[in-house]
């Protein structure tokens, strides 16, 4: 990211998602707001931000024919303003909690990375299929354990390794350990934490340096605790979730995450609040996102690691998860992206090899085919494309 300017798969019919991305106001620890809440523009991190289920409204219908390495931004200018931008001004959609399903959906996670036109990778990835027996969770509660994230890495490659090397395992020594009382609270409050030591850790690291580690990141994590996914952001990378319509009976595209940029309402405020600027959409005129991992030049300046939380539960639709970089959705929309991995899954051509099944191999081949088409596409960026399959 340029951001200075200086398990088989089960049988099942054809599916990606409905829904819109739900903005609400910041609410740690209370309870669900109602779906008729607005965005308070604080910035504050969307606890309780409920993504809807199948049969909520349609966030773009698609056709249905169809370990941590690190990244250069160099000296180039990364865009300036995101054609999504609304100015925290998101359209709301309703509410609604799916119903629990007592199958945890198997998880498995396939990544593609290109270097593009940058000198090196400024990229990280973490991919943990399963890290139940390492996280000690309540066995009372808690059945399966996952972590899949991505890392954007600007100003140098330190602040995404560190990310990649050391979130989870302070997820996994955070994570709660005996009984509680409500999980959902819990684990939200252990995401929250684990941002915020991270980042302290790091800054701690590279303000000891001579000279000072300017380095920063973006970060993209979905935990995944059974069926519910809780996906913490920092940041302009994505998550996406694909599944399938029963209504319009076409896959869909829902958006996981939000993106933070200094031209959002909300970021804006609290950088102007902390005594900063926003100027050509960047922060005192050079950095591009307002939340981040590292940046200690800039947290003076109301750029924060607080990352908003959204949680999703699963459901028998669901086909995948796809985790990417900017540099994948500079040259691909969501829509697309989603409908171009659904077209390699459903090439019979590709087959089997090495020992690996024939859906392991399509999913694989998605990965590097949507990383590649990007870089022809024009995207001067790194590219790391995740995808996590979602079966029984």
């Amino acid at each position: 990211m340029d951001l200075f300017g200086d398990l088989p798969e089960p049988e099942r019919s054809p599916r990606p998602a409905a829904g819109k991305d739900a903005e609400r106001g910041p609410a740690l620890f209370d309870d669900l707001p109602p779906a008729s809440s607005t965005d308070s523009g604080s910035g504050g991190p969307l606890l309780f931000d409920d993504l809807p289920p199948a049969s909520s409204g349609d966030s773009g219908s698609l056709d249905t024919s169809i370990s941590p390495m690190v990244k250069n931004e160099g000296k180039g200018a990364k865009r300036k303003t995101s054609e999504e931008e609304k100015n925290g001004s998101e359209e709301l959609v309703e509410k609604k909690v799916c119903k629990g399903s007592s199958v945890i959906f198997g998880l498995k996670g396939y990544v593609a990375e290109r270097k593009g036109e940058r000198e090196e990778m400024q990229d990280a990835h973490v991919i943990l299929n399963d890290i139940t027996e390492e996280c000690s969770p309540p066995s009372s509660l808690i059945t399966r354990v996952s972590y899949f994230a991505v890392f954007d890495g600007h100003g140098g490659i330190r602040a995404s390794k560190f990310a990649a090397q050391n979130l989870h395992q302070n997820l996994i020594r955070k994570f709660p350990k005996g009984d509680v009382i409500s999980v959902e609270k819990t684990v939200k409050r252990c995401l929250l934490d684990t941002f915020k030591h991270t980042d302290e850790e790091f800054l701690k690291q590279a303000s000891s340096q001579k000279p000072a580690w300017k380095d920063g990141s973006t970060a993209t994590c979905v935990l995944a605790v059974d069926n519910i996914l809780y996906i913490a952001n920092l940041g302009d990378s994505r998550a996406i979730l694909c599944r399938y319509n029963e209504e319009s009976q076409k896959h869909t595209a829902l958006s996981l995450s939000k993106e933070h940029n200094p031209t959002q309402y909300e970021e804006r405020m609290r950088i102007q609040k902390a005594g900063g600027n926003v100027r050509d959409g960047r922060v005192l005129g050079v950095l591009e996102v307002s939340r981040s991992i590292g940046d200690g030049q800039y947290k003076r300046c109301g750029v924060t690691s607080v990352p908003d939380i959204r949680r999703c539960q699963l459901t028998p639709n669901d086909r995948f998860i796809l985790l990417a970089c900017d540099g994948l959705f500079k040259v691909f929309n969501p829509e697309e992206a989603v409908n171009f991995i659904l077209s390699c899954l459903e090439d019979e051509k590709i087959q089997s090899r090495e020992g690996k099944s024939a859906i392991d191999a399509r999913y694989e081949a998605a990965c590097n085919r949507l990383a590649s088409k990007a870089v022809q596409r024009g995207s001067a960026d790194n590219v790391t494309v995740m995808v996590v399959r979602i079966g029984l």
